[in-house]
């Protein structure tokens, strides 16, 4: 196989894959991050097959569906890849992307780095806000049963990894611990670029919700 035919065939059995997750991490989320990955790759300098990739099989296991299991989606890619005999170099790129890709990893000091993870963690991060960002945070909120905003509930920012992982606050709550972090972890010129427009309608967004709660509007 040549490499489109490898990136269409591991787009068909990804798409297969997550058939039954739930519609923050689903192959249209998938279909997403590898679109803003090709995009960013007309402007930064990496390897394009590597990038799409990790693109497409970057949320192939998600550890929040497989009981914190950080390494079974790596381990998962790497299985499928050497089946299509991806070279283990490419392989091996792919693997240290997914294990690093996942906003937890920013509580962490940073222990790896490449221009191709740099890519396709700012092109899944693209995703975590905006428009469709702030849909799929009420999607997963509603997938934990977590409430939409509760005043009474005092916010506590995450101060680690596993207060993070742990917390049970309510959606709202997401956009301060999180979403509007985004935009500051940004790796490449262009992601940055791409992350203004969609931090701005964040607060936009926020700005009308709380009016819209004090019956404001």
């Amino acid at each position: 196989m040549n490499e489109e035919e490898i990136l269409e065939t591991t787009a068909e059995y990804v798409k297969q894959k997550l058939q039954n997750v739930d519609a923050g991490h689903d192959w249209w989320h998938i279909q997403r991050v590898w679109k803003y990955t090709k995009a960013i790759l007309k402007e930064e300098r990496a390897n394009s097959f590597t990038c799409q990739l990790a693109a497409i099989l970057h949320d192939i296991a998600d550890h929040k569906f497989h009981a914190g299991d950080e390494n079974i989606g790596a381990e998962t890619a790497a299985d499928f890849l050497t089946e299509m005999q991806v070279p283990p170099p490419i392989i091996e790129e792919v693997k240290h992307i997914i294990q690093h890709i996942s906003f937890t990893k920013s509580f962490d000091k940073q222990s790896y780095f490449s221009p191709e993870l740099a890519i396709v963690q700012d092109a899944d991060r693209l995703d975590a806000i905006g428009a469709i960002g702030i849909a799929r945070a009420f999607t997963y909120g509603g997938f934990r049963n977590q409430e939409i905003h509760n005043p009474e509930i005092f916010f506590k920012e995450s101060s680690n990894k596993e207060a993070y992982k742990q917390a049970r606050n309510s959606t709202l709550h997401h956009f301060y611990d999180k979403l509007l972090k985004v935009k500051d972890k940004m790796n490449t010129k262009t992601g940055k670029r791409l992350a203004e427009n969609r931090h701005e309608f964040l607060k936009i967004y926020l700005n009308q919700f709380f009016e819209e709660w004090e019956g404001l509007v």
